[in-house]
This record gives C-alpha cells, sequence and structure tokens, in this order.
C-alpha cells in the first residue's frame, strides 16, 4: 500500500465536504457549483499523490489538463468536468438559467462516482455512493 501525501487526504475530505453541500441543497446553481468543485478537488488529490511537478516548466496547465497527462486512464473524465467548468462559472456567477436541476442532479451523481473512481486510483476504498441521498433529497425539500 502507498502512502498517501496529506494534502491528497485533505483534497478527499474536501471533495466529500462539497459533495455533501450538492446534496443537501435546494439552490440549483449552488448544488451544480458544489459538485463540480468536489470533482474538482477529488482530481486535486490525485494530483498531489502522483503529480511531480516541472521547476523548468513555466506554462500553467489546468487541473483537467494535468490529470489527463499524470493518470490518462481518466481523460474521459477529464474532458467531461472540464466541459462543465463554464456553466460552474455562470452558476457561481448567480445565472439561474445556467443549469437545469436535472443537470445539477446529473452531475451531483457524476461527481460521486469520479471521487470513487479517484479514490479506487488511489488505492482506497471508495466511499458508499450518495444516490440514496438524491433520491430522498426532493421530499426534505418540500419540507423546508
Amino acid at each position: 500500500m502507498m502512502l498517501l501525501p496529506a494534502t491528497t487526504h485533505a483534497y478527499l475530505e474536501r471533495a466529500a465536504e462539497s459533495l455533501r453541500e450538492a446534496i443537501t441543497t435546494s439552490d440549483v446553481p449552488t448544488r451544480y457549483a458544489h459538485a463540480h468543485v468536489a470533482a474538482l478537488r477529488a482530481a486535486a488529490a490525485l494530483l498531489a499523490a502522483r503529480a511531480h511537478p516541472d521547476p523548468k516548466r513555466r506554462r500553467q496547465k489546468n487541473a483537467w489538463v494535468l490529470l489527463a497527462e499524470v493518470a490518462p486512464e481518466l481523460t474521459e473524465w477529464s474532458a467531461f468536468f472540464a466541459a462543465g467548468a463554464s456553466k460552474r462559472a455562470a452558476a457561481e456567477a448567480g445565472s439561474r438559467r445556467a443549469v437545469s436541476e436535472r443537470d445539477a442532479d446529473d452531475l451531483v451523481r457524476d461527481a460521486d462516482r469520479f471521487l470513487s473512481v479517484i479514490e479506487q486510483a488511489l488505492g482506497l476504498a471508495p466511499h458508499l455512493p450518495v444516490e440514496e441521498e438524491i433520491v430522498f433529497r426532493p421530499a426534505l425539500r418540500a419540507g423546508a
């Protein structure tokens, strides 16, 4: 078993926290943004464990580009989440039309799956899926 850096564990915890926030909010743009941030933090966890920065390279790359380079098996995930970055930015800016409720719910499920993929790639046991919480959330919203 590989010893993981503390930053990897910190990013994983922050990813789980963002995912919990996404699940518990009734605000659709906020749910989408939190789910996307959860995926970004999960990617950062893997990068913290595997990436070895080249001090000679000056050009910055975003996390999704780096993830595809460091973990080519995650290229499709990288492309998927990179494509949602502009929607997340619009949602964070308060746009009510940037994402639908379906978009937000789908992204929560995708971020949850991605976090499990990252945990497994790091040699950790995956967390329990949040599917049940998503199913029961509308009832919670109605009572709020």
